[in-house]
C-alpha cells in the first residue's frame, strides 16, 4: 500500500478570484442624475396637476341657452285626453285651443 504522506491525493484547484469592482454604472446614468430627473419630473407633475385642478375648481361653466320653440311640442299620448275645465284656466284659452279640447284632441295651439 502506498503511504498517504508520500503520495497525497490531488486536490481541486482553488476557485478563481472574484472580478474587480466596477467603478461607475457601465453604460447607465449615475445615481445622482437619476435622482435629479425623478425629482424634476415629480415637481413638474405636481405643478401641472395643481394648475389643472385649481383651474377646474375656479372656472365658471359656460352655459349655452337656446331660444324656446314658438310651437310647443305635444307630449306623447298615453291614453285619453282630459281637459282642464277650471274657470281660471278657461278664461285664458284661445278659441282654437278650446275647440281642440272639446273635440277630445290634445291641444297643440296656445
Amino acid at each position: 500500500m502506498d503511504n498517504i504522506d508520500t503520495n497525497p491525493t490531488p486536490m481541486a484547484p482553488p476557485p478563481p478570484p472574484p472580478p474587480p469592482p466596477v467603478n461607475g454604472r457601465s453604460g447607465r446614468i449615475s445615481r445622482r442624475a437619476a435622482m435629479t430627473v425623478t425629482t424634476g419630473g415629480l415637481l413638474t407633475g405636481g405643478i401641472a396637476g395643481g394648475y389643472v385642478i385649481g383651474h377646474a375648481a375656479t372656472s365658471t361653466p359656460t352655459v349655452t341657452t337656446t331660444a324656446a320653440a314658438t310651437t310647443p311640442t305635444a307630449p306623447p299620448s298615453n291614453g285619453t285626453f282630459h281637459s282642464n275645465e277650471n274657470a281660471t284656466h278657461e278664461a285664458g284659452e284661445s278659441a282654437a285651443r278650446e275647440a281642440q279640447e272639446t273635440a277630445g284632441q290634445f291641444p297643440t295651439v296656445p
